[in-house]
Formats: structure tokens, C-alpha cells, sequence
């Protein structure tokens, strides 16, 4: 139930129900108007029934004309017909209820995975390779950071075609396995997934990690699991090889966008299982019932009317059980709703709670509002600093989840959530128009590069390494601006100089509200990743935050273009910076070059130019120390410019 509440300046609407509880602060105008409608309408009952008619009766019955469900929640052709009912994400937890049997199932399969192993080498599974793009390997890293997988094998997320990160990878298990590779494959189990019928990047990397085993003379076919649709790249891979495959959903359906297969699809339970958590606890976890549901759909409400009245950064924060969400939950939203050009959502995840860098609640460039989660009893950030949010008169919300619910409840709220953005919006949340358009550069491109002889010889690198729109800066640091609009021209002045004006043009005028900052390469295993990831978030704190006072999203490539690349394409409004080494890893022995990981490189700013969005390149020497105490210094400098 809902009631609203009027204390002086600040306006408060409460809904509560079984422990999930709701604050809304400065909700105006209300956004009660909009949650009513989910419950006049009927729209949980009548979302069940058109789920239940497209997987009893088959896609020929259905009406994208007629049914909005349709239009907003599956895949269809120009002419109306449905292809996929993408309403897995929801439903999958509906058939979990009927069907106790499945977390018996999930550790019945991993048992006999264990046994096969153990059999064919002698060996017990250690580690845990997950090969996969977004959606199908972020809640990989989520379950890590939670702790979730501590008490099973070693698990290592493979989401980049960076050869750096497979080597990484590779020395840490040689490591752990008193330096012996050859036992570390054999005691490995690798799991490659894809979602999408031409996803290469994770043949990539099973292509090569197979080569491994066959150096060593090692049977492969125990330690390769994988999950895909019939006849795409992966099974078109790993088919002829003999790999085990598995259905990714429990149902033997596909139903389910790579981003919506957590947490019910195997490829989110396997990982999960094979640590021990109790799968029939996370499953039970995921059954909402209705109130939750409607609470849900009321913060969906909420985040409407916000970004209606062109408050659409949602600044995110989590107390500390939650905290590893972050980053799938900024996935799921972006991806899923950044495809409008009118009216956007941007997740705000990795800062910290700081009311200088925020802009003042009657500016006109206040754009953001806060989004609180938090368990019973554990608060997300300091009691102060919340109060100082409703005092100035920031909108801000409070969902408040039971303390005893598993993780899962968390990330099936959040997928209502979603969906009720979704059907405010009238938007498809299940297809990701964007990241296709990258994935279809990128292959010819990659093409093209081995039919030249390498992709340094393809116009498109000549062009990044030729063209005189480029500044040079000590330490190898050079800025590349060749993808910008022509009548955007940065010479006679240095690159941080350069870079500051082009900011603090784009973000005066406000042709920008955000920046990226992704550096294509493994900011996760390496040393000098992480090295180089510390230098982009000291420049997002001091360049974008304390200067710009705009937020800015931090993290990888090719990663980031799987996950919340979507509305950087799709919505705009942001200065995309993607940086790269010119000295590239590579792994001799398996027969492995970073030449797909450049295409990837190009493909993102060529996809970015083609929408019209604004891009710069930043190339470095190396990752040595003196290239990256280079690059901190030219945003050091960039900072001071921006003064």
C-alpha cells in the first residue's frame, strides 16, 4: 500500500509490505499517478497470461498490433511476427515454483562434470574459466565479489579478448598448481557461453585454450562445457570438437537475453552450485509475490518521473552485502533501457557519496537522482550524509530488503524494476540494437586485418595512427581526435590542455552529461591493468566529478560494450574516452595476438562515429610504470586546465 506524507519542503510517499519497504523523498511531481496504473491495469496478471499463451500455443497466435507485452518483452520481425518471447526473465522464476526438481538437477549435472574429470585426468576441478561477453559473464564477477563462490573452485571470468587477461589467468593457476601448467588444465573447468548466434569473442578464447590442452596431449573434452543456441559461432566451435553442451535454461527453453540469465539459467546456478550455495535457497529467493512485485514497479514509477523531469542519472548506492551488484545492476538497466534518444537512464555506480560534486538542487543542470539499497540493518552509507540529500531537497529513493533474502531476491526485483520501466516507456527492454551494431564492424574489420597480414595494416588502424588529427604528448601519450565531428579542431595546444577545452566546451554547452573512460584491456588480473585502472579513477574523481561535477562511467573494453554501451550509443548525451596500449600481450604457445581485441578497439569509436557520438582515442607506449605515471599526469594536467 501507498501513502503519501507532506513534512514541511520535503515530500515523502511510503510503500510497505512483508519487509520490502519504500521511501520516496522529494517525489514531485508525484509519482503515484504512474503506480497506480500497474495494479488498475492489471498488468501482472495479464503480463502472466500472454507469457503463458506464447509458451503453450506457440508464436503464431501472438499480436505485437495488440498485445504492448509483445512489443515491449519479445523479438519480432519488421512486419509484427515474434521470433523469441524474451520473457524469461520473469517467467523462469514463475516455473521454479512448480518445479522443486531443478536444484536437484543443476548438482546432479555438476557431479557428473566433477566425476568425468576426475576420471579422464586423475584430477578434482580447481578452477573455473567462465568465457563469456556482459550479461553472460557479469554475474560471474558479481557472485566473486559477493564471496559466493569462496568455497568452490577458483573462478576466473575470461570477458575480454585481450590477450593479457587469458595470460594472467594462465600464470595465477600455474601458480597455484606448483608451477605446472599441464596439471592446471587438467584439474580446470572451462565454460563458454553465448547468447547470441554470432558472438565471436568467446571462440576466441576457447579456441585457444584448447590448443593448450593439445600441446600438452591432454583430452580436452571432459573440461569444455558449453552454453549457446543451436548453429551459432560457439556450437559451430565446440559441436564438431565433442564439447559438452548444455541447455542454458532448466526448461530447455530460450527465453532469456544474456543479461537476464541470472539468476535461474544455469549458466548463473553452475558457478553457484559448484560452491555450495544452497540452489534451492537462491531459487526459492526469486518467488515474489505480488506487493513485492507492486512495491517493485512503484520505484519504477518513481525513476519515471524523474527522468521525465530530465532527472535521469541514477546515483546508485548499496550497503555492504549488495555492494557487489553494482555493476550487473547498472548493466541490466542500461542495456536493457538505453535505446532512447528522448529519455535515458544512466546508473551511477563506483563514487563515493560526496555533496560537492554534486550540482545544487535548483540548478538547472541538477540532473540526478539517488537510489538507495540497503538491508534490514544495514545502512548504505552514513545516516548524515542521507539526511543532508533530503534536507537540500535531492530526490531520493530507499528500497529496503529483508535481511534473511539471498542475493537472488535483490537481482529479481531489480528485473521488475526494469520491466516496469519498460512498459512506462513503451520501450523493448529485451534486444540491444547497439551492441550488434559494434559486433558487426568488428568481425570484417578482424577480417579484413588477416587478410592484410595484421590489423596495424588496415585503413582503419592508418587512419587512428596517421591522421594529423592527433596530439602528441610526452611519455608516448598521444590523444586522437580523428573521430569527431570535422568542425571540431583541438591544434595549437598541447593534448591535456586539448582535452580539458574539449570538456569544458561539450559539458558547458551541455552536448555532454557524462563522460566514459574505458581502457581496452584487463584491468581485473594483471598487475599493470589494475595499475592502469587506479590511474582512470583518480582521473574520474578529479577531471569529471570535483571539475565537470558530471558523473562518468570507469571500466573496460570490450566488456563495457556488452553491458551499459547500449545508451552511450543508443541515448548519447556523454564524451566516450577509450584508451589502449600500443605494445599488445600475446601468448606464443596458444597461438594468441591481440589482433581481434584492436578490431574491437576501432570497431567501438567506428560504431560511435556512425550514431553521431562523440569519441577520442588515447593510446600509451606500454603499461610500464613510466607510461602510466605519463597518463596520470596528462589528466593531472587536464584538471588544471579545466580550473
Amino acid at each position: 500500500m501507498s501513502k503519501p506524507y507532506h513534512y514541511a519542503s520535503v515530500h515523502v510517499r511510503l510503500c510497505y509490505n512483508q519487509n520490502v519497504n519504500l521511501a520516496l523523498f522529494h517525489d514531485l511531481p508525484s509519482s503515484a499517478v504512474h503506480a497506480a496504473r500497474f495494479a488498475e491495469d492489471r498488468i501482472l496478471s495479464k503480463l502472466q497470461a500472454i507469457d503463458a499463451k506464447a509458451r503453450r500455443k506457440g508464436f503464431d497466435v501472438l499480436d505485437a498490433a495488440r498485445s504492448p507485452f509483445v512489443r515491449i518483452g519479445m523479438e519480432t520481425t519488421p512486419d509484427g511476427k515474434v521470433t523469441k518471447n524474451s520473457l524469461g526473465v520473469l517467467h523462469l522464476a514463475w516455473l521454479a515454483a512448480q518445479h522443486p526438481e531443478w536444484p536437484g538437477t543443476v548438482q546432479a549435472e555438476l557431479d557428473a562434470i566433477r566425476a568425468a574429470i576426475k576420471q579422464t585426468h586423475g584430477k578434482p576441478l580447481k578452477f573455473l574459466i567462465w568465457a563469456g561477453m556482459g550479461g553472460s559473464a557479469e554475474d560471474k564477477s558479481m557472485y566473486n565479489a559477493a564471496g559466493l563462490l569462496a568455497k568452490g573452485p577458483k573462478c576466473y571470468v575470461l570477458d575480454s579478448t585481450d590477450p593479457a587477461k587469458l595470460k594472467a589467468i594462465l600464470a595465477d593457476i600455474t601458480k597455484r598448481s606448483k608451477g605446472s601448467l599441464k596439471d592446471a588444465l587438467q584439474s580446470s573447468l572451462i565454460v563458454g557461453m553465448a547468447m547470441g548466434m554470432t558472438s565471436y569473442e568467446p571462440v576466441v578464447n576457447l579456441e585457444k585454450l584448447a590448443k593448450l590442452y593439445e600441446k600438452y596431449k591432454l583430452d580436452s573434452r571432459p573440461n569444455f562445457v558449453y552454453m549457446t543456441l543451436p548453429g551459432s559461432l560457439l556450437d559451430q566451435f565446440a559441436g564438431p570438437r565433442g564439447y559438452r553442451k548444455v541447455e542454458l535454461q532448466l526448461d530447455n527453453g530460450n527465453s532469456t537475453a544474456g543479461r537476464h540469465s541470472a539468476p535461474l539459467t544455469r549458466g548463473s546456478l553452475y558457478p553457484l552450485g559448484l560452491a555450495g550455495v544452497d540452489l534451492q535457497q537462491w531459487i526459492a529467493g526469486t518467488q515474489l509475490d505480488e506487493q513485492q512485485i507492486h512495491t517493485a514497479w512503484s520505484l519504477s514509477s518513481f525513476l519515471q518521473q524523474q527522468g521525465t523531469e530530465g532527472r535521469d542519472k541514477v546515483t546508485l548506492l548499496l550497503s555492504k552485502s549488495l555492494a557487489a551488484a553494482a555493476l550487473w545492476t547498472k548493466q541490466n538497466f542500461e542495456e536493457s533501457l538505453g535505446k532512447s534518444e528522448e529519455l535515458g537512464i544512466k546508473i551511477i555506480i563506483g563514487e563515493p557519496a560526496r555533496m560537492a560534486d554534486y550540482q545544487p538542487p535548483k540548478d538547472a543542470r541538477q540532473d540526478r537522482v539517488f537510489l538507495v539499497v540497503e538491508r534490514q540493518g544495514e545502512p548504505a552509507f552514513e545516516r548524515q550524509k542521507m539526511a543532508l540529500l533530503k534536507r537540500a531537497g535531492y530526490p531520493l529513493a530507499i528500497l529496503t530488503i529483508p535481511k534473511d533474502k539471498p542475493l537472488s531476491f535483490y537481482m529479481q526485483t531489480i528485473h521488475y524494476v526494469v520491466f516496469g520501466l519498460a512498459w512506462l516507456r513503451k520501450m523493448n527492454f529485451v534486444t540491444q540494437p547497439s551492441v550488434e551494431l559494434y559486433k558487426s564492424i568488428t568481425n570484417p574489420l578482424y577480417q579484413n586485418g588477416l587478410f592484410q597480414g595484421g590489423i596495424e595494416k588496415t585503413p582503419e588502424w592508418k587512419q587512428l595512427k596517421e591522421s594529423p588529427r592527433q596530439i602528441k604528448w610526452r611519455g608516448g601519450i598521444t590523444l586522437h581526435y580523428d573521430r569527431l565531428p570535422c568542425g571540431v579542431e583541438l591544434a595549437d595546444r598541447d593534448a591535456p590542455s586539448a582535452y580539458a577545452a574539449l570538456l569544458r566546451q561539450l559539458s558547458a554547452a551541455r552536448t555532454i552529461e557524462y563522460g566514459e573512460l574505458t581502457f581496452f584491456g584487463d584491468t581485473r588480473y594483471s598487475a599493470s591493468g589494475i595499475a592502469l585502472r587506479k590511474v582512470l579513477d583518480k582521473a574520474a574523481a578529479d577531471l569529471f566529478r570535483a571539475r565537470l561535477k558530471i558523473p562518468v562511467d570507469v571500466y573496460e573494453g570490450p566488456a563495457m560494450n556488452h553491458s551499459f554501451h547500449e545508451m552511450i550509443i543508443g541515448h548519447g548525451r556523454c564524451l566516450s574516452t577509450v584508451l589502449l596500449s600500443e605494445k599488445a600481450e600475446k601468448i606464443p604457445e596458444a597461438g594468441y595476438t591481440a589482433d581481434y581485441h584492436r578490431a574491437q578497439f576501432l570497431a567501438t569509436q567506428m560504431a560511435l562515429e556512425q550514431r553521431a557520438r562523440l569519441v577520442v582515442a588515447i593510446t600509451l607506449k606500454d603499461l610500464e610504470a613510466a607510461s602510466l605515471k605519463a597518463l596520470a599526469e596528462f589528466f593531472r594536467a587536464a584538471a588544471v586546465a579545466l580550473k
